[in-house]
């Protein structure tokens, strides 16, 4: 008897099961990897326009626009990951948490999109 208890107190822990996301938690992944998608592609675009902008410094300023932009875009990830992180733990252990943290950052993302849109439309 005594050998079933040690070997009981001894044994792994039985993993909790993962739990799937719903249907509305799915539709908020596909949301955000597509406006992810679609910032990605601006970001080439805005990046070629500022290393144009760099190659064409008429005005000798020898400002690194390409650099600024990504320097401010790396700061930008560490910001809409670490908002939505706390967005979303206001439902922490809820299964509502990962929904609320990918609709922060499709918001925050889509918003980017157009920042670095119209970082181009101010010349």
């Amino acid at each position: 008897m005594l050998m079933f208890a040690l070997a009981a107190a001894t044994a792994p822990p039985t993993p909790k099961p993962t739990a799937t996301p719903g249907p509305q938690t799915q539709r908020a992944l596909a949301d955000y990897k597509a406006a992810d998608s679609a910032m990605a592609n601006q970001w080439r675009i805005t990046n070629a326009f500022m290393k144009g902008k760099d190659a064409q410094d008429h005005r000798r300023s020898h400002f690194a626009y390409a650099d600024a932009l990504l320097t401010s875009q790396r700061a930008w990830i560490s910001y809409r990951d670490a908002a939505c992180r706390v967005e979303g733990g206001v439902h922490a252990g809820d299964v509502r948490q990962a929904l609320i943290v990918a609709q922060c950052k499709t918001a925050l993302t889509n918003a980017r999109r157009l920042q670095l849109k119209g970082l181009m439309a101010n010349e």
